[in-house]
């Protein structure tokens, strides 16, 4: 069998954007930890770091230019982490 697939290269300039969201996010989180959300601050922690983890999936472990089935099993990890995280805020909410 021939394996077609061509290993995918980025560029430099997708590396340094890719840098700069993450720069920005961190700054952001930054930001964020020292305003008072009250219970939301966990929340909001979890929702920055998450799309800080979405990126580096997506961009340097090349999550992008896999195949659909790759991206579905990933999709699923996700959902069930933000059911557990759903879960555990009702948790802590209803106490």
């Amino acid at each position: 069998m021939k394996n077609d697939k061509h290993p995918h290269i980025s560029s430099y300039n997708q590396h340094i954007t890719v840098l700069l969201v993450l720069l920005i996010l961190t700054f952001i989180t930054v930001a964020v930890s020292g305003l008072h959300f009250s219970t939301f601050s966990v929340g909001v922690a979890l929702i920055i770091a998450s799309v800080k983890g979405a990126t580096v999936l997506t961009y340097f472990m090349h999550l992008k230019y896999e195949s659909l089935f790759l991206k579905l099993i990933v999709a699923g990890v996700f959902l069930v982490y933000a059911l557990v995280i759903v879960l555990t805020f009702t948790d802590y909410l209803l106490r």
